[in-house]
């Protein structure tokens, strides 16, 4: 099987530089959707038609699996799959798709596949308003004779409400013949790839229909208005599926997922939250509103709260993190850690057990077990030129405003006062204070405006 992946428009009403396929649904551009759903058919041949945006859309999408065909100019739908026909086994069928439908099922495919078996088949839809669309137009018999585009209809065939949705299925020995005799005496002077229908039903071939189970499933996008509510209708189908497997979701029609969200069982997700790549959630898992997790995996019966950051992360079983907390790449948080609001937390390592309650920034840090980290300490791990690394041994005691000045140690079970500046290591046990002896001037007056 072969599949033609139509993507060579350039969405003038995006009103955007960016080519119309290369726009993101759910964090993915339009086409990546449709080249994944094809990739799920295992085609032989999976060939993209590519124009406007030339080596933009190539460099954005290039694989190994993937043949390119340019047109130049866009001359038609037909003309499009006619510059695709060198890529292509001439065995069995081909199946063409848009790069800007991305929402199209491998099940609903699937379907229209089957229906092609020895004949054409078209995917269909009835729509209450079929204004703009191509209408199937079918004989007394019910049987498919041709398909005529909107602007070619008389009133009567404007008045049909099946219509062409432009995806297909042919068998891939006829094409060369069928495109060779396109025309494009039209209304707008293109080659319609839906004229082949005709060509079949003269030649005796049977013209089937499929039909998906959704209406979205073949809605394309031209306007960022259509580019929207299709994002809305996948991440509500996203937020159903969640629901099906047992997720509670505060409100699913405010959430917002841009990559695979794993989750176990007995999970909630509160609003406004966003999930990007993949993260995984564990049994458990209470995610409070407006968080944004991004390649992570929290571990059970852990409790993120509201406004967290998570990026390339790893939290461990009920850890404690927010509210207002963010977690950047290279942390790894094992059991019951707590991290508070406004703690920064990037490329370390915490045990068990251990807190940072209160604004803090922990940077290329090694903290043990039962470690607690108190509010304003900083790990000064930049010199300007290098980082390095703070070394927090098990059940240290680190004092509020403590700047701890990497390559240092702090050892096991040691106590760091308030407002420490360390610069060599603590050694274990022991109690370290480097702040200026208090004194107090009597009699002193605070300076007044002249």
């Amino acid at each position: 099987m072969n599949i033609v992946i139509l993507a060579a428009g350039q969405g003038k009403r995006m009103h955007s530089n960016l080519p119309k396929v290369l726009h993101p649904i759910a964090g993915k551009a339009l086409v990546s959707h449709v080249i994944e759903t094809a990739r799920s058919l295992s085609p032989q041949k999976l060939c993209v038609v590519y124009g406007h945006g030339g080596e933009i859309v190539r460099n954005a999408l290039a694989a190994p699996d993937l043949a390119w065909a340019l047109q130049e100019p866009q001359l038609g739908t037909g003309h499009a799959v006619q510059q695709a026909l060198p890529h292509l086994d001439r065995q069995g069928t081909t199946l063409v798709l848009y790069g800007d439908v991305p929402l199209t099922s491998v099940e609903t495919l699937r379907r229209l596949l089957h229906a092609a078996e020895n004949a054409l088949a078209v995917l269909t839809v009835e729509l209450e308003d079929p204004t703009g669309y191509g209408r199937i137009v079918r004989n007394a018999a019910g049987q498919v004779v041709r398909i005529v585009e909107q602007k070619d209809a008389t009133s009567e065939e404007r008045a049909i409400r099946e219509i062409n949705t432009g995806i297909m299925a042919m068998p891939t020995a006829r094409l060369d013949d069928w495109l060779g005799r396109l025309s494009n005496n039209n209304a707008q002077r293109e080659y319609y790839l839906t004229d082949i229908v005709g060509m079949a039903v003269a030649e005796g071939l049977p013209v089937c229909t499929a039909h998906p189970q959704h209406e979205w499933e073949v809605l394309g996008v031209n306007s960022k208005v259509q580019l929207a509510e299709l994002e809305r209708i996948h991440q509500r189908c996203t937020a159903d599926r969640l629901m099906e497997h047992g997720v509670r979701l505060a409100d699913p029609a405010r959430l917002d997922v841009r990559g695979e969200l794993v989750c176990g069982r007995d999970v909630f997700i509160d609003v406004n939250c966003v999930f990007e790549g993949r993260v995984e959630l564990g049994d458990a898992v209470s995610i409070g509103p407006n968080c944004v997790i991004k390649q992570a995996k929290i571990g059970a019966g852990a409790r993120i709260a509201a406004f967290t950051h998570v990026e390339d992360a790893v939290v461990g079983p009920d850890g404690q993190i927010g509210p207002y907390a963010r977690l950047r790449p290279g942390t790894e948080l094992a059991e019951d850690v707590h991290v508070g609001n406004f703690v920064e937390i990037k490329k370390s390592t915490v045990a068990a057990h251990s807190k940072a309650n209160h604004l803090a920034y922990i940077g290329d840090a090694t903290i043990g077990r039962n470690v607690n980290v108190g509010a304003g300490t900083i790990t000064c791990n930049y010199d300007g030129a290098n980082k390095h690394r703070t070394i927090i041994e098990d059940d240290a005691f680190i004092g509020s405003d403590t700047q701890l000045v990497a390559p240092v140690t702090v050892g096991k079970g040691a106590t760091l006062g308030a407002g420490t500046t360390l610069t060599k290591d603590a050694p274990d046990g022991a109690l370290v204070i480097t702040r200026a002896k208090q004194t107090a001037i009597e009699g002193w007056k605070r300076p007044t405006k002249k």
